[in-house]
């Protein structure tokens, strides 16, 4: 408990951040958990699961309220995520057992690609043109499996895969942006329980772990997250998004080399 100011400081950021920018907290999070946990001197080989199942169980709290509020402007479609949803499970759930047998440095890794990728999404403001309808109900379930499967193994709470998906699919933007919203709970529920299950037999695991994931992390980091994620909504009306966006991807590009610094 005597690192609680860096994980209030730490969920405020990141919290300010996904309000601000609408990204998944887990690619700001999971960097800044590795060098908490480092620092904190938790096992080298559990740090980058230790820091992704903390980060993704942190969605399943703070989705519930991004979710409600989508709903309430009537931009979630049901039918999509229904139809969606039981290959987000299964993809997720899948995931997160492969990720336990994957070691630290190489996870790490995979997470930097993908943390790359995303920030230099990010920084050309690259959106995909719309080109065909939805699939049926198997194409639908393995977009799900693939979308909860990276959503699972990076923390990212699925925006990052499902928006684009959607849009590509002359799903409008708005009503991409709640679905996808909506389909971030499963993926925080059904990755959460497996990293949990898969870190149940795991040696040398800090003392407050549930499996692979730390629950003084996981309170102290959600609480403030939650608070701050309105606030940066509501300043994303009045500053520039544009240039926010391009000095965001290079803060992503900064703490992923830092990361992989850090644990090498």
């Amino acid at each position: 408990m005597d690192w609680w100011w860096v994980y209030l400081s730490s969920g405020a950021l990141v919290g300010f951040l996904a309000g601000l920018l609408g990204i998944g907290g887990g690619l700001t999070l999971v960097p800044i958990l590795v060098l908490i946990f480092t620092a904190k001197g938790f096992p080298a080989e559990h740090l980058m699961h230790l820091s992704i199942a903390t980060s993704l169980a942190t969605v399943v709290f703070t989705s519930v309220s991004s979710v409600r509020a989508h709903h309430q402007q009537g931009v979630v479609d049901w039918a999509i995520a229904r139809a969606i949803v039981p290959g987000i499970l299964t993809g997720s759930f899948l995931a997160s057992q492969i990720a336990g047998f994957i070691p630290t440095r190489p996870l790490a890794l995979i997470f930097t690609a993908f943390v790359i990728y995303a920030a230099t999404q990010m920084f050309f403001d690259a959106r995909p043109r719309s080109s065909r309808e939805l699939p049926g109900g198997a194409g639908l379930f393995t977009a799900g499996a693939v979308i909860g499967g990276v959503s699972s193994l990076f923390a990212a709470g699925g925006a990052f895969l499902s928006i684009p998906f959607m849009t590509k699919c002359n799903v409008p933007l708005r009503r991409a942006i709640g679905t996808a919203a909506a389909i971030g709970f499963p993926i925080a529920v059904a990755g959460s329980i497996g990293y949990v299950l898969n870190g149940l037999g795991a040696q040398g695991l800090p003392a407050g772990s549930v499996g692979f994931v730390h629950l003084p992390a996981l309170l102290l980091v959600v609480v403030p997250s939650m608070l701050c994620a309105p606030w940066g909504a509501r300043l994303a009306h009045r500053l520039p998004v544009a240039r926010l966006r391009v000095a965001f991807a290079l803060l992503l590009y900064a703490l992923a080399g830092r990361m992989l610094w850090t644990l090498w």
